[in-house]
């Protein structure tokens, strides 16, 4: 049965994706609180102002914050998909540039962890996906739930956010070992956010490769750092992102850069790109998943 769903899950997919392949990366963190979602936001309006077509799926699926940090008002999200009450594109609303919401619920205890079922049908609902889209930018919850793994080993590109506090660098630390050992994850891209100068920046990316370089087999590049500017706390409370209402300050540029290096990243070459291996990765949990490396 379940072969039987993920071939027809898989067939909808390839039918929605068979002109554009589509860029999927998944920003993470560990830690809660390191500017995560500002800077998915912030990538991807940078990438919109570019013409792309770009996605966001706010998958922090219990305290949603995407269409709230952009004042937007989205009367349904992903909980009404999931349990049949539309499809994923009467959910979306339109962000800034065009920029295209997939909004999650908030406060919702049963959306924090999906079951199978639940994993079924959100791969469904992209599967009815009408429009082509570019990039996809998944913001995961903080730590390192099942969810947060299952959207981070399926992606394309990792990017992890982290900032120079010993939590998060530990947190962060924590999400990397998993993701290579038990899911065989290679690549990570870091962001060192709300640094004071790049110097920083460059430092707390060094305490983190020291770390996973002694410990792990994993491959970390530093593709971003972000710098510590009260113009995103003047962008938060205005309820817009900062490439929108400051778009020269210093965050700012450094989130168009970011963007520009991500669109440079490979693009998958077969048709269909990388979206339908991203959602049909999803219904497989990483516990199972975990199983069967264990039993290799």
């Amino acid at each position: 049965m379940i072969n039987s769903t993920m071939h027809d899950q898989a067939s909808g997919l390839r039918r929605m994706t068979q002109i554009t392949s589509t860029k999927v990366i998944t920003v993470t963190g560990g830690k809660g609180g390191v500017g995560k979602t500002n800077v998915t936001l912030g990538t991807a309006i940078a990438m919109a102002k570019q013409g792309k077509r770009v996605m966001v799926l706010d998958a922090d699926l219990g305290l949603a914050n995407v269409d709230v940090m952009l004042g937007l008002r989205a009367s349904r999200n992903l909980s009404h998909v999931l349990s049949g009450e539309c499809e994923l594109q009467d959910i979306i609303v339109e962000g800034p540039h065009g920029v295209q919401i997939v909004p999650a619920a908030s406060g919702t205890q049963s959306m924090v962890e999906l079951t199978p079922a639940q994993h079924a049908g959100l791969i469904r609902a992209f599967g009815s996906l009408e429009q082509d889209v570019d990039v996809l930018l998944v913001d995961t919850a903080a730590g390192i739930s099942d969810m947060v793994l299952s959207f981070a080993r399926a992606a394309q590109d990792v990017v992890v956010v982290v900032c120079d506090e010993p939590t998060s660098i530990t947190d962060a630390y924590a999400l990397i070992k998993i993701l290579s050992r038990e899911y065989d994850v290679p690549r990570f891209k870091i962001v060192a956010n709300m640094v004071r100068s790049y110097r920083e920046g460059r430092e707390l990316f060094a305490k983190l490769t020291r770390v996973t370089e002694r410990f792990l087999n994993a491959n970390l590049e530093l593709v971003a750092c972000i710098p510590l500017d009260d113009k995103v706390r003047q962008s938060v409370k205005r309820q817009k992102i900062v490439v929108d209402a400051f778009p020269r300050s210093p965050a700012a540029l450094a989130l168009s850069s970011l963007a520009n290096k991500a669109l440079s990243w490979p693009v998958p070459s077969n048709p269909g790109g990388h979206l339908e291996f991203f959602v049909e990765r999803l219904l497989v949990k990483p516990s199972e998943e975990a199983g069967e490396h264990v039993g290799e």
